[in-house]
């Protein structure tokens, strides 16, 4: 997505702008073409250098630089995308009064490109009727916003908007804007995620080895397509994805309900999560005495999420499921896909080196109710996230 991208990063005068060292670092770790555009303010807080050795590329800052008249028009119009972080209270009122007095102003109105605006002042400021009006005005433009967020400002703690977005966050809305044209955008996608966990004692419970990156990696992936996401997860350690709307559950009837309360109105249901098929059938309500001569643990089945919740799913809903399997795996996944009234199934051997749970790379073959069948060799989960959407968008079809 990043590689060979020109990226114009500009940086205004807030307290903020030494985070956007990071940022122009990431963008060129990534691939991107970035030049750096300094207001004069940007100026007072970081020096142009810091900029020049984390691109490799000369920082602008001026209309009036030598041989550089028109890189106002040509930064603009060459852009794949501008960033500007932080994005000051002052920066906003004058372009969305379409004043470019100077280079930053100026390259922003002499761009088509996408820009992505990360607002960073005291939170007086931004609670400011004067600033929320321009940036509705940008927003009606198309100007997209990330932030700003609640937490520490230069002048102490704040429990109100004003601090920038974080450098993770931006990027993600970024990747999001310069994704290419998806059947997903504008869809409504629900991705389960994670194991479920069933109550022993206050203390003890039976779960699996899933660690939920298999679900997070879809959320992501489909969220920078465009789409709407819903994020059902049992418990994991994984990082919330930027932009995802997050259910977190902890046993599969909790899941079960979660899903069923979803559904309504979506367009895509990708059950990637791998809840508990038992349960205790009497969990104690006290912890459980060790014993040296172990214990006895009667269980019972849990509900199966996605034969429970058939029939609440829309008549054109794609709904695809996982099977994870040891031995068979095409052939038990097949079943499934007629059994569990799937449209998709991605299937995996939890045996096979690399590929299964709490590792970062998956190995897997994709079947549909046409017949078609497609093997993913190995590769990261990220990669086979995008394998998996690519199918779907193809079914849509």
């Amino acid at each position: 997505m990043w590689q060979g991208r020109r990226v114009v990063l500009g940086v205004t005068g807030g307290i903020a702008a030494y985070k956007c060292v990071l940022l122009a670092r990431d963008l060129a770790r990534r691939g991107a073409q970035v030049d750096v555009v300094m207001s004069r303010g940007a100026a007072e807080f970081v020096g142009a250098v810091t900029f020049e050795a984390m691109t490799r590329r000369p920082v602008r800052s001026s209309l009036w630089e030598r041989n550089g008249a028109l890189d106002h028009v040509v930064l603009g119009q060459h852009a794949d995308l501008i960033i500007v972080a932080p994005a000051t209270a002052h920066f906003l009122a004058r372009a969305a009064a379409g004043i470019a007095d100077d280079l930053l102003t100026s390259i922003v109105l002499a761009s088509t490109a996408p820009i992505l605006i990360a607002p960073a002042m005291n939170d007086a400021m931004f609670a400011n009727p004067a600033t929320q009006s321009n940036l509705r005005r940008l927003g009606s433009r198309g100007w997209r916003s990330v932030g700003p967020a609640v937490g520490e400002l230069a002048e102490g703690p704040s429990e109100r908007p004003g601090r920038m977005a974080e450098v993770e966050e931006i990027l993600a809305h970024a990747a999001r804007l310069l994704h290419a044209p998806s059947a997903l955008a504008g869809r409504r996608i629900v991705v389960t995620a994670g194991p479920t966990r069933e109550s022993i004692d206050p203390v003890r419970v039976l779960t699996n080895r899933s660690s939920g990156k298999m679900g997070y990696r879809l959320a992501e992936a489909a969220w920078q397509r465009g789409a709407s996401v819903t994020l059902i997860s049992g418990p994991s350690s994984e990082l919330a994805p930027v932009g995802v709307d997050i259910v977190r559950v902890e046993t599969t009837a909790q899941m079960v309900s979660a899903v069923r309360e979803s559904l309504a109105g979506s367009d895509v249901l990708i059950m990637a999560a791998a809840p508990a098929d038992y349960r205790p059938l009497r969990p104690r309500a006290d912890k459980l005495p060790r014993s040296d001569g172990g214990f006895a643990l009667e269980l019972g089945a849990t509900e199966d999420i996605l034969l429970a919740t058939a029939a609440d799913r829309p008549a054109d809903l794609i709904a695809v499921g996982f099977a994870l399997e040891t031995g068979n795996a095409i052939e038990k996944g097949r079943d499934k896909l007629q059994r569990k009234q799937l449209d998709m199934i991605v299937v995996n051997d939890a045996l096979e080196p690399g590929a299964g749970f709490d590792v970062d790379t998956n190995a897997v073959t994709i079947l549909d109710r046409r017949g078609r069948a497609e093997r993913v060799p190995l590769r990261s989960k990220a990669a086979v996230a995008e394998a998996i959407l690519d199918a779907i968008e193809k079914y849509r079809e």
